[in-house]
């Protein structure tokens, strides 16, 4: 099993805990609240993800080959859906990155309790990591 799917399975235990949507949605709120905080300077459109409802600024370094991720939001449950994507990507080789399944998204409910602008946010979210992963596997390659 690899270190993203260990991570992955923690989270799905955690949600687990949690018998209605509504303390799911809390928990998510709480987990972004202790987001480390984005240095102002990420905070320009330049980091902005397009295609979320919300502002969501995502910054993204390399360091000894592994990926690692910062980010904020003005949404509290768009930030806490941050922090897990974090949670799982950052610190992650760039083939991590770009092969990681996130299949714990949907384990712990969270697509199918989601309205389409939050769904396609997510998506955005992903798929700027995924392509952050792959300028730096680009990289590498060269």
């Amino acid at each position: 099993m690899s270190a993203i799917e260990r991570i992955e399975d923690e989270i799905v235990e955690e949600f687990e805990l949690f018998d209605e949507w509504t303390e799911r949605y809390q928990f998510i709120i709480e987990l972004g609240q202790k987001l480390n905080p984005l240095d102002t300077r990420y905070k320009i459109d330049d980091y902005r993800i397009k295609g979320c409802q919300s502002s969501v600024w995502l910054h993204a370094y390399v360091s000894d080959g592994k990926v690692y991720f910062d980010a904020d939001s003005d949404s509290t449950f768009v930030k806490g859906e941050i922090a897990l994507l974090i949670r799982v990507l950052s610190g992650r080789t760039p083939d991590e990155v770009l092969n990681a399944p996130l299949a714990f998204i949907d384990k712990i409910g969270l697509r199918q309790h989601m309205a389409v602008t939050r769904a396609n946010g997510l998506a955005s979210m992903i798929k700027q990591m995924k392509l952050y992963a792959l300028g730096f596997h680009s990289a590498d390659a060269n």
